[in-house]
C-alpha cells in the first residue's frame, strides 16, 4: 500500500515541480554557474574587459561566471546566440552599440531583432575613437589644421579602420562628410594592422579606439588630435574633445551592455544591474578599465535602451555615407 501511494505521488510532484522551478530560479539566482557569451575573439579589448567583469561578478553573487567566444558575422553570431538561448538568467551576453543601433541599417538581413529580442542589462562602458595621424607623415599639431590639410591633398586621404561597418569606419565617413574632405576607406583586420601602416606613411588618418593607439602616442610616433567623448580622456588628458578642437555634435563612442534573453525575468536583470552597479562604483576597478583604455560605466536597463534609440538616427546617416552594406 505504501509503494502504491509513493507510485500515485511521484507524477503529482513531477507535474507540481516546472511551476516551482522559476520562483526557485529567480529567488536564488544565480544557483549554478552563468555563461557569458562574448561574440568576439579572444584577447581583444571586449573580451579583456568581459573576464574582468566575470571575476568581479563572480565574488559579489558567489557564482562562478564562465566566458565563452562566439565570433564571427561582426558579432551577430554571438549575439543570436544569446538571442536565442533560454530566458532563464543562466546565459548572459555582451552587445555593443553596433548590434543595437547600427547592424539594423548595415545587414540586409539579422538572424535577431534587438528590440525583440534582447533585455539590456545596462551600460558597463565605453571607449572613445580618437582622431590620429603618423606624426613623421604629417605636419598637422591641430585637428583645424589636418582638416584644411586634407582638404587641400589632390584626390583626398586614405582613412583605416578595423573593418567595414566597425565604428572606427562609420565614424571617420561621418566626420570627413562633415568637415568637407574626401577620404578612402581602407579596411584592416584590426588596429595591429593598420598601424605599420600609418607609421610608413602610406595611410593617412584613423578615427579608431584609443585604446589602440595609446602606445604609439605615448611614443610620439602618432598624434592623437581629438577623442569623441564628451570629456577628455583621463589618462590623456592632453588631447582635446572633438568640441574643444572645433568639430561640434560629435560625440560618438564605442560602448557595451550587457544582454540577457528577452522574456528574462525582471529580478534576475535588476538583481545583475546592481552587482554591475556596485562594481562600476569600485575605484580599483574603475582604474583597470582606464590603464586598458575604457571609462567604466553604470545604467538602468531603460537608459540603455534610450541611449541605442538616441543614436539611432546618427548611426543610419553614417552607414548611408559609408556606403556600406554586409549580407
Amino acid at each position: 500500500m505504501l509503494q502504491r501511494r509513493h507510485l500515485l505521488a511521484a507524477p503529482l510532484a513531477l507535474a507540481a515541480a516546472p511551476l516551482a522551478r522559476p520562483a526557485l530560479a529567480q529567488g536564488n539566482w544565480p544557483n549554478r554557474p552563468v555563461r557569458i557569451i562574448v561574440p568576439w575573439p579572444p584577447a581583444g579589448s571586449t573580451d579583456v574587459l568581459v573576464r574582468i567583469y566575470a571575476e568581479r561578478l563572480q565574488a559579489v553573487l558567489g557564482q562562478n561566471f564562465v566566458v565563452e567566444n562566439r565570433p564571427g558575422a561582426g558579432g551577430n553570431i554571438g549575439v543570436d546566440a544569446v538571442a536565442k538561448a533560454q530566458p532563464d538568467g543562466y546565459v548572459i551576453g555582451i552587445a555593443s552599440v553596433g548590434h543595437f543601433s547600427i547592424n539594423p541599417y548595415l545587414y540586409t538581413r539579422l538572424p535577431y531583432d534587438p528590440d525583440r529580442d534582447l533585455a539590456p542589462v545596462g551600460v558597463a562602458w565605453e571607449m572613445p575613437n580618437c582622431a590620429v595621424i603618423p606624426a613623421e607623415h604629417n605636419p598637422s599639431r591641430t585637428l583645424q589644421e589636418f582638416i584644411a590639410w586634407a582638404k587641400a591633398k589632390p584626390g583626398g586621404i586614405s582613412y583605416g579602420s578595423p573593418g567595414v561597418g566597425t565604428t572606427p569606419h562609420l565614424s571617420g565617413a561621418l566626420f570627413a562628410r562633415r568637415a568637407g574632405f574626401e577620404a578612402t576607406h581602407v579596411p584592416f583586420r584590426g588596429a595591429a594592422q593598420a598601424i605599420p601602416v600609418m607609421l610608413n606613411g602610406q595611410l593617412d588618418f584613423a578615427l579608431d579606439n584609443l585604446t589602440s593607439y595609446v602606445p604609439v602616442i605615448r611614443e610620439g610616433r602618432m598624434r592623437g588630435l581629438a577623442v569623441t567623448s564628451e570629456q577628455r580622456f583621463p589618462t590623456m588628458p592632453d588631447i582635446p574633445t572633438m568640441a574643444e578642437a572645433g568639430v561640434q555634435d560629435f560625440v560618438v563612442t564605442s560602448w557595451q551592455s550587457f544582454v540577457f534573453p528577452a522574456r528574462t525575468p525582471r529580478e534576475i536583470v535588476l538583481r545583475l544591474n546592481q552587482a554591475l552597479k556596485q562594481i562600476s562604483e569600485d575605484e580599483a576597478m574603475q582604474k583597470r578599465f582606464l590603464d586598458i583604455g575604457a571609462l567604466m560605466a553604470w545604467s538602468t536597463p531603460e537608459e540603455a535602451r534610450a541611449r541605442a534609440e538616441r543614436e539611432k538616427p546618427m548611426w543610419r546617416e553614417a552607414v548611408e555615407i559609408s556606403g556600406a552594406r554586409l549580407d
